[in-house]
């Protein structure tokens, strides 16, 4: 595989973080507009290169972006939807150790994976209106790789402009996280308990 394609790969992987993968908040009427939801977008983007072209460390730079998820998604919608039918199961503690475990991994996991941004380009071309959210779709340009089109779904909810999930040239990383997370419950037995306290250092 040759490296443009292995940089757009962890771009991608990367990608799903600040995003990550959040799903189904709440119906809500369209107080949001086309032009806010574009500059939410815009926001995030211009501080994801912020925090990368920022010179701090590596773990202080883990801990802005755990900070950039808890402002822009609801993290305890995006936990709780990537552990599907377990979460109904779980009980109120559970449920709150995970979501606390899960901002953490997310964080790690991908925020290392964003030095990839340095030297490339997102920028956001149009916005529409789809059902009760809009989606913004920007070009991404990596350096070494293709323009790429990467879809943010933007939502309000609880009087928050949010997007809850994102559309990586056809690919769901909601879906994709909620895999990842199912696969690392089974492989634990089904365990939750096991799998918060192994979160709490994965990623």
């Amino acid at each position: 595989m040759n490296s443009s394609k292995m940089t757009r790969r962890g771009f991608t992987a990367g990608l799903m973080a600040a995003t990550s993968a959040l799903a189904l908040l709440p119906t809500a009427s369209f107080a949001l507009n086309a032009r806010q939801a574009s500059a939410l977008v815009t926001q995030v983007v211009d501080e994801i290169n912020a925090i990368i072209n920022s010179g701090q460390s590596e773990r202080r730079m883990l801990r802005r972006f755990e900070g950039l998820f808890q402002q822009y998604a609801n993290t305890t919608v995006i936990a709780l939807r990537c552990l599907g039918a377990d979460a109904r199961s779980a009980s109120d503690s559970q449920r709150r150790a995970f979501v606390a475990a899960f901002e953490g991994y997310i964080a790690r996991k991908y925020g290392r994976r964003f030095r990839e941004f340095i030297g490339g380009r997102i920028d956001v071309e149009d916005s529409r209106p789809v059902k009760s959210w809009f989606e913004v779709r920007t070009n991404t340009q990596l350096q070494g790789s293709a323009p790429f089109r990467v879809d943010f779904l933007v939502k309000e909810a609880g009087g928050r402009n949010l997007f809850f999930d994102m559309v990586i040239e056809g690919i769901s990383l909601t879906r994709v996280e909620r895999e990842e997370i199912g696969a690392m419950l089974d492989s634990r037995g089904g365990d939750l308990d096991r799998l918060i306290a192994d979160l709490r250092n994965a990623g």
